[in-house]
């Protein structure tokens, strides 16, 4: 694993300190925006109406839910562009156009599996038992008889003397893992985590899918499947059955993939582990100490994956305002969201079309009401503004990997990115969530332009699902690119709600509407809190675009080291 993967967990108290002794000289600053001749009245025009317009056209069944590579993606494309043709704003790709081509391979697979335990044989039904598939681009990837070997949390991390694997060579074996981190207790308080290893409670890469899948292909194994458990997951089982039969993406010519990928069912998990003598609970305490070793399960796994294989010429769309000091309009400020969403798939009570109007129709409103309000400044700030809605944050953040590897403008002189993944459609608030919170002085300045609204910052409230790990921000932050992201930026401080609303709200959707086909803009929206949202980190951006002080991460996160 690179090295970032290997330090990506620093992000603890050093930052939050360094963040509470700095916040007096921010304060005694002037907001850069308070300079830039018409900037109130610029907020002002962003407005609900518009914003509604665009989640309705982006997430209309017109648009097929908006997959990569499929008539949904000719309309989405070309829709943003005309929208950022129609503000005013200049193509984003210096060959003059508002594309840069982000190319990738799909695979749709179908799949035969089963396991042999203790000399029985039972077939892993596709949807029921697994949800599995192979990223590899061919017709027929097959493993036949791996052994199947528990590899608790799959963790090798250095920095925290880990290692769950101890030198045991697991090529060709089908490797069972735990979603999330290790859980490791407090010494000084058994009943919390410690916040010294693992970052306590939140999830870090190490616990997320993509780095178990990673780690797998790096140790050779013939197949990576994770215990579904909700909890650390993020999402219940409905989520990752979704995928059933659906194309998947990578970037052509991207990293080598492990020939099978996939999840199981926890009550499977059991009885796997049952019949090969072993006790699952047992076996998951033990993978929370230094000690664990990969246990074999006493049995083998079968898998027959045949997929249908297409290149496909996927965009992101990229619209630029440029800045109007000389001196400093080759530096630049990125804002962003992610136009795709899951397309057409299997029927949910007779809807086949994920329509996707929250995730992330509403950050491409987003994208395209801040756009606008840029536009309508008598003058444009100092710093040029980028705005750039990208394909494929579904498969992986493909298309801002893309763009992290192969910029249309240098990195070293990017800013900042401000990134949109699912707004607050639920009322106004008195506080808004950063995610990643601390880690950067960016988030100084959020927490100046919150205070003249008399609002505040919070931290992430749900820290245990890893979603900094998860928007398209991370794969510019992992570059070195300071970065502020948005998820239900609400938070809990709804006004006029009781205290535990906007979790109540947060948790309906990601039960009844996350990735599903009720996905759809709702006759009980209140996008009050939205408009405020957009009309703050737009007051945001602009302070970064005219400030005289470029934003760092701060001391004791593995971001800085990235940009050194």
């Amino acid at each position: 694993m690179d090295h970032f993967y290997g330090t990506a967990r620093r992000q603890g108290a050093a930052a939050l300190a360094a963040l509470l002794l700095s916040s007096s000289a921010v304060e005694a600053q002037t907001p850069a925006h308070a300079a830039q001749p018409g900037a109130a009245a610029a907020a002002r025009t962003i407005g609900a109406d518009a914003i509604l317009r665009d989640i309705r056209v982006l997430a209309s069944d017109a648009y097929e839910g908006r997959a990569p590579g499929t008539r949904g993606e000719d309309s989405t494309v070309a829709y943003i562009a005309d929208q950022f043709r129609r503000a005013g704003l200049a193509p984003g790709n210096p060959d003059g156009t508002y594309f840069q081509t982000v190319p990738l391979v799909g695979t749709t697979s179908r799949l035969g599996a089963s396991a042999t335990v203790a000399g029985t044989k039972a077939e892993l039904r596709q949807l029921e038992d697994v949800v599995a598939w192979s990223m590899r681009p061919e017709s027929l990837v097959a493993v036949r008889d791996a052994e199947l070997v528990f590899v608790g949390y799959g963790v090798v991390a250095p920095e925290h003397d880990w290692d769950d694997f101890k030198g045991v060579d697991v090529r060709g074996k089908t490797l069972v893992f735990l979603v999330g981190d290790p859980p490791v207790p407090d010494p000084r308080d058994s009943t919390k985590l410690d916040p010294r290893i693992f970052r306590g409670p939140a999830m870090t890469y190490y616990g997320r899918w993509t780095y178990k899948y990673e780690v797998a292909a790096a140790k050779g194994a013939a197949a990576a499947i994770i215990v579904h458990q909700t909890g650390p997951a993020g999402y219940g089982w409905s989520v990752v059955a979704s995928n059933v039969g659906r194309e998947r993406f990578d970037v052509e010519g991207g990293p080598q993939h492990v020939p099978v990928e996939g999840w199981m069912q926890l009550d499977v998990a059991r009885r796997l582990f049952a019949a090969g003598g072993q006790r699952f609970d047992s076996l998951e305490r033990a993978a929370g100490t230094r000690a664990f070793r990969p246990v074999s399960l006493g049995g083998s796994a079968t898998f027959e994956v045949r997929n249908a294989v297409r290149t496909v010429r996927s965009r992101n769309v990229v619209a630029r305002l440029t800045g109007s000091d000389p001196a400093l309009r080759r530096e630049y400020v990125l804002h962003t969201a992610h136009w795709d969403g899951y397309g057409i798939g299997r029927a949910i009570g007779g809807d086949s079309i994920y329509n996707g109007a929250l995730d992330d129709g509403s950050g491409v409103a987003w994208l395209l009401a801040t756009a606008r309000a840029y536009r309508a400044l008598p003058r444009a700030p100092r710093r040029t503004i980028l705005f750039m809605a990208v394909t494929a944050e579904e498969q992986g953040l493909l298309g801002a990997r893309w763009y992290g590897q192969h910029p249309l403008y240098p990195l070293e002189r990017t800013l900042a990115d401000i990134n949109m993944d699912i707004m607050n459609p639920w009322g106004r608030t008195r506080s808004i969530v950063s995610l990643g919170y601390g880690l950067s002085t960016l988030e100084e300045l959020l927490a100046r332009e919150a205070r003249a609204d008399g609002r505040t910052v919070r931290p992430d409230p749900e820290p245990e699902k890893g979603y900094f790990y998860r928007a398209d921000h991370f794969e510019l932050a992992r570059r070195g690119v300071p970065a502020l992201s948005f998820l239900f930026p609400g938070g809990d401080a709804y006004v006029g709600k009781p205290d535990d609303y906007g979790q109540r709200m947060r948790a309906a959707y990601l039960a009844n509407d996350y990735h599903k086909p009720t996905d759809e803009v709702k006759p009980d929206w209140d996008l009050a809190g939205i408009v405020d949202d957009t009309r703050l980190l737009f007051r945001v951006g602009l302070d970064v675009a005219n400030g005289t002080t470029r934003p760092a991460w701060k001391p004791g996160t593995e971001f800085g080291t990235a940009r050194d």
